[in-house]
């Protein structure tokens, strides 16, 4: 295992997306283009950059003063991006972590994406990947 969004982890997580149909394949039916950073709540900056394009990923690794703009930017506390990845989350745990404000979207539009299950469903399934690869601990 790699450490959570260091270069190593994200192109083993570009991997996974990238071989699951129900996450690209899905995300490729609507067009689905986006960057989209993940990081801590207490860092200004994000940890890592994940570029999709029609539902592929196509770039993913530590992020840079460099990066394009996201469309999406995922915080959280590494102990929280750690217990998920662990024992995993599903669609009402996602939504608790945002209600309770331990999942911090900084950019992108969570409510709209729930709203529309061919996002959420790969949505959802992307934090399965997470705990597909798991991490080491930081």
């Amino acid at each position: 295992m790699a450490q959570l969004f260091s270069a190593d982890w994200m192109n083993e997580y570009k991997n996974a997306w990238n071989g699951e149909p129900e996450v690209c394949e899905k995300l490729a039916e609507i067009g689905f283009n986006s960057v989209v950073y993940c990081g801590f709540k207490n860092e200004e900056n994000p940890r890592s950059l994940f570029i999709v394009e029609n539902g592929v990923c196509v770039d993913a690794g530590a992020w840079s003063a460099s990066a394009p703009a996201p469309n999406w930017d995922m915080r959280a506390d590494p102990k929280d991006w750690l217990k998920w990845i662990e024992n995993g989350i599903g669609m009402t745990g996602l939504g608790m972590a945002f209600m309770t404000g331990k999942l911090h979207f900084k950019v992108g539009d969570y409510k709209a994406m729930l709203k529309d299950p061919r996002m959420a469903n790969p949505f959802v399934k992307s934090f399965g990947l997470m705990q597909m690869i798991g991490a080491d601990k930081l």
